[in-house]
């Protein structure tokens, strides 16, 4: 059974049209030519994923999102969870200057672009990223 499912740790109140937002993910996942099978988005604090980022990544940072592909083939259906901290989305937004609904989403499209192999370690691959999130934004709002 395919499936979306968002997990709260803490009230998310600028999370809204959660329906139209899991319909949209499947249908760009399945566009991309990677459906999804089971994603599972949890909201957390940034003690949270701080804690997640030091036990899995060995990384003592704050994060906004890490996630986890859990997948049985790198080719096939979409088995993951992204982890994502409200605290960071509500800072990024207030330091980018954008509404936090809009950062929300863009951190959750970051997450599943990276599940559908796209990078952003290098320069060339951030810019890529950063434009496959507008472009999604930008359909996703519409």
């Amino acid at each position: 059974m395919r499936n979306i499912r968002f997990f709260f740790q803490l009230p998310v109140p600028f999370l809204r049209k959660r329906t139209a937002l899991k319909a949209f993910l499947m249908n760009r996942s399945k566009k991309f030519g990677r459906p999804i099978n089971t994603l599972n988005i949890i909201f957390c604090t940034d003690a949270f994923l701080l804690s997640m980022n030091r036990d899995y990544l060995n990384h003592n940072e704050y994060t906004d999102i890490i996630t986890f592909d859990l997948s049985d083939s790198p080719s096939g259906p979409l088995t993951a969870e992204i982890y994502i901290s409200v605290d960071r989305i509500r800072e990024n937004a207030r330091k980018l200057q954008v509404p936090v609904t809009q950062e929300l989403h863009r951190v959750v499209f970051h997450g599943v672009l990276h599940l559908l192999g796209y990078k952003d370690k290098k320069k060339a691959d951030q810019a890529l990223m950063r434009s496959k999130e507008d472009e999604l934004l930008s359909a996703y709002f519409r």
